[in-house]
């Protein structure tokens, strides 16, 4: 699962669902190389965008309408005969805890998620960046670096990012600073180019690292779920 959605001014609008293909499909790689039977389905290029809609071209899904989608899609696997499926999320506007808690008990499809920028690498993230960021920083441009150099936009005479630093402004509220208290972030507001995180330190190795974890990770679960037994107690 991806968005259309702006990065600061050096990364494309597809950021978010280039990332999810290139981490899906290495990890799908390494899974069926294990001897795992898995299946990489099209990524959706759209998500949940309300906060993103003063800047153009910022496509929005209503969260409402991204679960009637994600219930479609679990339908037909269904019909098809599929029981497990991992979504692969890549964009933070995307919440689908939710759908899981709404699709439970009402399919026989045993859905699992992973938002691959959180938990997934949550602690090796420090290792590798000097502030991964939250959006179009230095983790998400590694990335691109490593697997999509030529939509990074750069300063032909200096070679440098053009990007700013990703800086955010601060509420009026401390609580909201503190994040003691959470609400919808207006971009417009927040940043000055839908930039939060500084990308300048990024660099393609820094990329490779993150998806070497990544795939070791997610294709080692990949395995383990195509040989486990569905029963009464799955997944216990």
């Amino acid at each position: 699962m991806g968005a259309t959605e702006p990065h600061n001014l050096h990364l494309p609008y597809g950021t978010d669902t280039y990332q999810s293909l290139a981490v899906a499909e290495r990890a799908c790689e390494a899974a069926h190389e294990l001897g795992a039977k898995v299946v990489l389905l099209p990524a959706i290029p759209y998500g949940t965008e309300t906060n993103m809609q003063e800047f153009p071209l910022a496509i929005n899904l209503m969260p409402s309408t991204l679960t009637a989608v994600l219930r479609d899609v679990v339908d037909s696997l269904e019909r098809s005969g599929v029981r497990k499926l991992l979504i692969l999320n890549g964009h933070g506007g995307n919440d689908f805890k939710p759908v899981l808690r709404e699709l439970h008990g009402r399919t026989s499809v045993h859905v699992f998620l992973c938002d691959w920028f959180r938990g997934l690498t949550a602690d090796v993230q420090p290792e590798i960046f000097d502030d991964a960021g939250d959006h179009a920083g230095e983790m998400e441009t590694s990335l691109m670096l490593a697997y999509f150099a030529d939509l990074v936009a750069t300063d032909p005479r200096t070679g440098h990012l053009t990007a700013d630093d990703g800086r955010m402004n601060a509420t009026r509220f401390a609580a909201l600073n503190r994040k003691w208290v959470a609400f919808t972030r207006p971009w417009h507001l927040l940043t000055t180019n839908t930039g939060t995180g500084n990308p300048h330190p990024a660099t393609a190795e820094k990329g490779r690292q993150l998806m070497d974890v990544m795939v070791e990770r997610l294709s080692a679960f990949l395995v383990e779920l195509s040989s486990a037994a569905i029963d009464a107690r799955f997944p216990y």
